[in-house]
Formats: C-alpha cells, sequence, structure tokens
C-alpha cells in the first residue's frame, strides 16, 4: 500500500490531471463533430484545433500531475479552474 501512496503522492494530482484531461478531450470531440458538418479549409482548420485541443489536455494532464499539486486542500472552484485552463 505505501509503493502505490509513493506512485501517485497521494494527493489526488492524478485525479485531476485526469479530468483536466478528459475536459480537453471532450471539447475536442465537439470540435470534431462540429468539423463533420463543415467543408474544405473550414473543415480542415477545425480539425486541426481539435488535434491541438487534445495536445493541449495531455500537456494539461502531465504538468498537474508533475507539479505534484495537493489537489485535496483545493475548494471545488480552484479544481475547477485547473480543469478548464484557466
Amino acid at each position: 500500500m505505501m509503493l502505490s501512496l509513493a506512485a501517485c503522492g497521494g494527493k489526488g494530482d492524478d485525479k485531476l490531471g485526469d479530468q483536466a484531461e478528459q475536459a480537453a478531450d471532450n471539447r475536442a470531440d465537439a470540435m470534431e463533430a462540429t468539423a463533420d458538418n463543415m467543408t474544405g479549409t473550414d473543415r480542415a482548420a477545425m480539425k486541426a484545433d481539435a488535434a491541438a485541443t487534445r495536445a493541449a489536455g495531455e500537456a494539461r494532464e502531465e504538468a498537474i500531475d508533475d507539479a505534484d499539486v495537493n489537489a485535496e486542500a483545493m475548494s471545488n472552484a480552484q479544481k475547477a479552474a485547473i480543469v478548464n485552463g484557466q
């Protein structure tokens, strides 16, 4: 059990990072659905924006985990701001 706590820090940062990545994935999914109804350069631009949104979500997840934030000590508003990239 100690090993599992050492791996994640036991502070909830893994869950918070996962939520941030999932929020970005959800936005990217919506962008891709919108792009499916577009044509030409608009479609390509929206698909590129969706890909960039996914990449930013992955980077945010890694940054949250690397920062080893104490998510358990944060308010819900603070957590929401981090998840939404604010």
